[in-house]
C-alpha cells in the first residue's frame, strides 16, 4: 500500500514536471513575440503602434488578477477539505475566465472598429491580434484545466488526485495571469 503511494506521488512529480516544460515553452514563445516586436519597431516612431489601447484591457487585467485569487481561494479550500467551496471557487474561476475572454473579443471589435485589422501595413498593430490571440489559446486551455479539476472533485477522486489537479491547475493558471500583466505592460510601453 505505502509503495503504491509512492509511486503515484512519483507519476505526479512527472507530470507536474511537464506542466512547468509547457510552461517554460509558453515563456519563451511569448519573450520571441514581443522580442519580435521589438526589432520590428527597432525604435522607429512610423512603425509603431500608433494608437490607444482598448479600455476593457484594464477590466481584463482585473478580471485576470481576481481569478488568480479565486483559483487560489480553491487550492487553500481543498487543502482544509472545504470541497464544497473549492467547487465553487473553481466555477468563479472559470466565470471570470470566460468573462476575461470575452472582453479581449470585445477589444478585437474595439480596434476593428478604429481600422485596425490583423493584416494591415502597420505590422506592429497585427502584433496586438497575435499578442492577444496566443494568450486567449493558453485562457481556453486553462479554463478548460480548471473544469476538468471541478469535474473530478464532482466525481470524487481521491484527494491525493485533487490537490494534484488543483496545483497544477493552478500554476499554470497563474502563469496565465502574470503573462497577461506582462503582455499589457509591454503593450502600454510601446503604444
Amino acid at each position: 500500500m505505502t509503495n503504491t503511494i509512492e509511486q503515484d506521488k512519483s507519476n505526479l512529480k512527472a507530470k507536474k514536471f511537464l506542466v512547468w516544460l509547457f510552461i517554460i515553452s509558453s515563456f519563451m514563445l511569448f519573450a520571441a513575440l514581443t522580442s519580435g516586436f521589438i526589432v520590428y519597431t527597432a525604435g522607429s516612431v512610423e512603425r509603431g503602434i500608433k494608437i490607444s489601447l482598448p479600455q476593457a484591457f484594464i477590466w481584463s487585467t482585473a478580471l485576470i488578477f481576481i481569478s488568480s485569487i479565486t483559483m487560489h481561494m480553491a487550492y487553500l479550500s481543498a487543502k482544509r477539505l472545504q470541497f464544497q467551496k473549492q467547487q465553487q471557487y473553481l466555477l468563479l474561476t472559470v466565470a471570470l475566465g470566460l468573462a476575461f475572454f470575452g472582453l479581449q473579443l470585445y477589444s478585437w471589435k474595439y480596434l476593428i472598429d478604429q481600422g485596425i485589422y490583423f493584416v494591415n501595413p502597420n505590422a506592429s498593430q497585427s502584433f496586438l491580434y497575435i499578442f492577444t490571440g496566443a494568450h486567449l489559446v493558453h485562457v481556453f486551455a486553462g479554463i478548460v484545466m480548471v473544469l476538468n479539476t471541478w469535474y473530478g472533485k464532482l466525481k470524487n477522486i481521491p484527494q491525493l488526485n485533487n490537490l494534484f489537479r488543483l496545483e497544477v491547475t493552478s500554476i499554470f493558471w497563474h502563469f496565465i495571469d502574470i503573462l497577461w500583466i506582462y503582455l499589457y505592460v509591454f503593450l502600454l510601453l510601446n503604444q
